[in-house]
């Protein structure tokens, strides 16, 4: 980059000119930062994708990406799941590939968060984050609505005495969070009609139901 020294008794033209020249260097030098800053927020931290409106509607469907998040959140806030096998076991059986993929999305979004195991540093447990228990009356109000109005194996006097109870429930729910309970707060719904199962399944969600100590 050159230094540009001019007198005050050089001809206007060549000082307009040396003025002229200085401007563009500076703002060639300005541009030039502007695109290293952006690559190294790049690199640093991934991006926000572009919202497509401002609505809060819009936006949290964005950040929770479809269905097999909420169910990880379920499976955490009321099933007491914590590491990847038992996100694996869930009823509705996720791949692999897709569980990872919406664990690191959930991570990256503030809803969980990932913790070394206290007894094996070499595994992880995931946790949901303030932000993930405060999801708590959405999946209240899907328990609810799905009951209502699609066939379910879930006992409609149970979810009805639930939606009765709708703040004991939530405080429940978020107490079980802070004091980490380790016991599930409802039972699995999948052994309805127990014929899609085999009969060591059955007896696996049986033995997990029987922990469950719902507040209903």
């Amino acid at each position: 980059m050159g230094v540009f020294v001019f007198s005050a008794h050089c001809h206007p033209k060549t000082r307009a000119s040396a003025l002229l020249c200085k401007t563009r260097v500076g703002l060639n030098i300005a541009c030039s930062m502007q695109v290293i800053c952006g690559k190294v927020s790049a690199v640093n931290g991934k991006a926000k994708s572009k919202q497509r409106s401002g609505c809060p509607v819009s936006i949290s469907l964005e950040a929770l990406g479809d269905r097999w998040s909420l169910l990880i959140i379920r499976d955490m806030m009321v099933r007491a799941f914590r590491t990847f096998k038992q996100f694996q076991e869930s009823d509705e059986k996720i791949a692999t590939n897709i569980l990872a993929d919406r664990l690191q999305k959930l991570a990256a979004a503030g809803i969980i968060t990932a913790e070394p195991e206290q007894s094996d540093g070499r595994k992880v447990n995931y946790r949901l984050t303030e932000k993930g228990i405060d999801l708590a009356p959405v999946v209240l109000d899907l328990l609810i609505w799905g009951t209502r109005h699609e066939e379910t194996g879930a006992p409609n006097a149970v979810v009805e005495k639930m939606a009765a109870n709708r703040d004991e429930v939530l405080a429940e729910v978020r107490r079980r969070w802070r004091e980490r309970d380790p016991v599930p707060f409802l039972p699995s719904f999948a052994d309805v009609g127990g014929g899609r199962h085999s009969s060591r399944t059955r007896a696996h969600l049986r033995k997990r139901n029987s922990r469950a100590r719902s507040f209903v």
